[in-house]
């Protein structure tokens, strides 16, 4: 834990507030996956539990929101540029999928594909953004 104590108090609240969004993100799938829900799919029932599995991606986004305020400007402008790189390349990326899938028979990609698409694209664009500028 010696990387914990050299982080900066923003960057140590963002990787708690992670870990504990994830973990609920991580343990309801889980359940789902072992099928503690099969009764509910299909119900309009599961409809509260995709909002369920939905609200721990919202909190993490609040905590990487949380974390650009409490930050110093480098650290917001850098963050926000590669957020917003990640964003657009996420929606791009997943919008010609959706095409490809209308006039192409491609097939289907469920919506939350989304979530995981802009993380990989933030991590992928992270070292290529190093300039708040």
């Amino acid at each position: 834990m010696a990387i914990f104590k050299t982080m900066d108090p923003a960057h140590r609240r963002y990787v708690i507030r992670t870990n504990l969004f994830m973990a609920g993100y991580v343990a309801v799938n889980m359940a789902a996956i072992f099928g503690a829900f099969d009764k509910i799919i299909g119900e309009s029932a599961g409809v509260v539990l995709g909002l369920a599995v939905a609200a721990p991606i919202a909190g993490q986004l609040w905590a990487t929101m949380s974390l650009m305020n409490e930050s110093d400007e480098f650290v917001r402008a850098l963050t926000a540029k590669r957020f917003i790189a990640a964003s657009g390349l996420a929606m791009a990326l997943f919008s010609a999928w959706g095409f490809a899938e209308s006039y192409g028979n491609a097939p289907h990609a469920p919506g939350w594909l989304i979530y995981p698409l802009f993380w990989g694209l933030f991590g992928l664009v992270s070292p290529f953004l190093k300039s708040s500028r």
